[in-house]
């Protein structure tokens, strides 16, 4: 008579083993949601310093001293050339790009005064003497968690709360206090 081998595992230790598996696994996507969540905002941050890069190379190639007021602005070639002055993912205010959402408006020196109603691009609005621009996430704490700023300065401002829930306007990145480091 031939005995029967007790070679395998118990349910216990099955149980065991899939719940360390999923104890890792939870850890393991919280890690990856952060990191995600810092890749976006690397992106915002990379697309304001465009913004800034672009409105700089506006006003004086451009704009006569002035700045542009929409991203469509910015991403019209000037005339004779192919290239604009950021890049074309950034082709619209209000654009959502990895998980923000990017704009650019009129700023607030003083009173916003007009400066050219021609610029070399033909664009659709006339260039204005200060701008600002912005970055918030699209989902607060899920896509990013810090609303980014910045005007003709060139500094770029966060989110003093770190929450990312209320974007930047003209006004308040004039006031903003707290740079990126």
């Amino acid at each position: 008579m031939r005995r029967r081998s007790d070679k395998g595992f118990t349910l216990i230790e099955l149980l065991i083993v899939v719940a360390i598996i999923g104890i890792i696994a939870a850890i393991a996507v919280t890690g990856l949601l952060r990191a995600r969540m810092s890749g976006n905002e690397a992106s915002a941050i990379g697309s304001i310093r465009g913004i800034n890069s672009g409105q700089s190379a506006y006003s004086s190639a451009c704009a006569h001293g002035g700045y542009a007021t929409t991203l469509q602005d910015l991403v019209k070639p000037p005339t004779g050339s192919t290239a604009g002055f950021i890049s074309p993912d950034l082709d619209v205010n209000g654009v959502l790009k990895s998980g923000y959402v990017v704009s650019i408006g009129a700023g607030t020196v003083a009173t916003p005064v007009t400066l050219a109603a021609n610029t070399c691009n033909v664009s659709s609005a006339d260039s204005v003497a200060s701008y600002f621009g912005e970055a918030h996430p699209v989902t607060p704490g899920s896509t990013g968690g810090r609303a980014f700023g910045t005007d003709q300065r060139g500094t770029i401002f966060q989110d003093p709360t770190g929450g990312g829930s209320v974007p930047f306007t003209a006004a308040t990145v004039w006031t903003a206090t707290t740079p990126l480091q």
